[in-house]
């Protein structure tokens, strides 16, 4: 029994020498752990925060734009941008504001949230959305070197259709008829290779680019 005892006394001996040595590491890591799954959960109960928070400003934009009310959904855009601009609705807000803006009258108002999202979207197909509408706001408020500036860059392939058409309308505009005719040309071969020949889209820009013929010569 005596030499249980004994041995019992080493292996406390060297559990206490271990813990000397690792004790305070292992208490750091604990800890660390622990303050690392507190803040993983706060930063979870924020981005939860501002979502649910961003998406009931959402609904306003929505409601105002279907009733047309521009200064509800600039407002309700604008708190969005400001306080939410990292979450999903802020680019949608701004698209869904500029749209109503612009069929108000305000071409202003219009550029400002699609300008917006052309600098800010995460992702590449809202901001070149934004850069199509801007384009035509441009357009129909007569500054056709700003529209030009704005489609330098061609969209993603999926907008393709749409951006040539848009860069057809602007070269007219700058007095450009047969790289006008190429614009449309090559919206609709566009349109071609997804499919899209029948739309009723194509049409009218087929019908543009044949009205663009003897000019083109």
């Amino acid at each position: 029994m005596a030499v249980y005892d004994l041995e019992e006394q080493e292996q406390l001996a060297e559990m206490k020498a271990w813990w000397a040595q690792y004790g305070q590491l292992i208490t750091s890591l604990v800890v660390a752990a622990a303050v690392a799954s507190l803040s993983w959960q706060g930063w979870q109960w924020y981005q939860r925060k501002q979502s649910a928070e961003a998406a009931a400003l959402y609904s306003t934009v929505q409601r105002a734009a279907a009733e047309n009310d521009a200064a509800a959904a600039r407002q309700a855009t604008g708190q969005i941008l400001e306080k939410f601009d990292g979450t999903a609705y802020a680019p949608l807000a701004a698209l869904t504001s500029a749209k109503v803006q612009f069929a108000a009258g305000d071409a202003g108002n219009a550029a400002l949230p699609l300008q917006w999202v052309a600098d800010n979207a995460a992702e590449q197909t809202l901001r070149d959305i934004a850069r199509l509408r801007l384009a035509a706001v441009k357009l129909d408020a007569g500054e056709v070197d700003a529209a030009q500036a704005l489609l330098a860059t061609p969209t993603v392939p999926m907008l393709g259709v749409r951006y040539h058409d848009a860069r057809g309308d602007v070269l007219v505009a700058a007095g450009q008829p047969a790289a006008a005719r190429e614009a449309y040309q090559a919206a609709i071969d566009a349109a071609t290779a997804i499919n899209a020949g029948g739309d009723r889209s194509v049409e009218i820009i087929r019908l543009k680019r044949d009205a663009l013929s003897g000019a083109a010569q």
